[in-house]
């Protein structure tokens, strides 16, 4: 009888505990700095940093971490032209890995533009994009500027590939879509 007197007091404990709280009201706050951080505004005047502001600005003509390395040529039709007429492949005949190439296009190119250039990709195929022209199409005359260009800005409906591949491997892909383009039109 004890005992059953002992579980009913700590279970008329537990429950007078735990009616008695408050939801509404918030808890403690062991450490209110965390919860409640100390905003700066950036560039807004500070002794903390050492030029008296907290934002700063990175070192003139540094490029950001990663492969990005920025291209010359802007993005216009007098840059397209210009890089069409003027770009070459700076990566030597003998370095030119058709192989890699030919698996970079396969990755990023040949869903749309067919693994053979020809414009039949699976998309095209299926008729979820439209108007993906040959490499042989005579009305295109692409060159090895105008593909880098187009890798490098995107073109009508395809889009940049600045930052899936860089700029060796663009140039691998540029060699292998000459390749492909002389190809089709022996």
């Amino acid at each position: 009888m004890k005992i059953a007197t002992k579980y009913i007091v700590v279970l008329g404990l537990l429950v007078s505990l735990v009616s008695c709280q408050e939801n509404s009201r918030p808890n403690y706050q062991y450490m209110p700095n965390m919860y409640e951080p100390i905003g700066y505004e950036t560039y807004q005047e500070s002794d903390a940093f050492p030029n008296g502001k907290q934002g700063q600005l990175p070192a003139e003509g540094s490029i950001p971490r990663g492969d990005f390395m920025p291209f010359e040529i802007d993005n216009t039709v007098e840059g397209f032209t210009f890089a069409k007429a003027n770009l070459t492949n700076p990566i030597d005949a003998a370095d030119i890995d058709y192989d890699r190439g030919g698996e970079l296009y396969g990755i990023y190119c040949g869903i749309c533009h067919g693994n053979k250039g020809d414009g039949k990709g699976k998309l095209v195929s299926r008729e979820k994009i439209l108007g993906v022209p040959s490499y042989a199409d005579v009305g295109r005359a692409i060159t090895t500027g105008s593909i880098y260009h187009t890798l490098y800005y995107g073109k009508n409906t395809m889009g940049s590939y600045a930052n899936q591949l860089n700029e060796e491997e663009r140039w691998q892909v540029v060699a292998y879509v000459e390749k492909l383009k002389a190809d089709l039109e022996k």
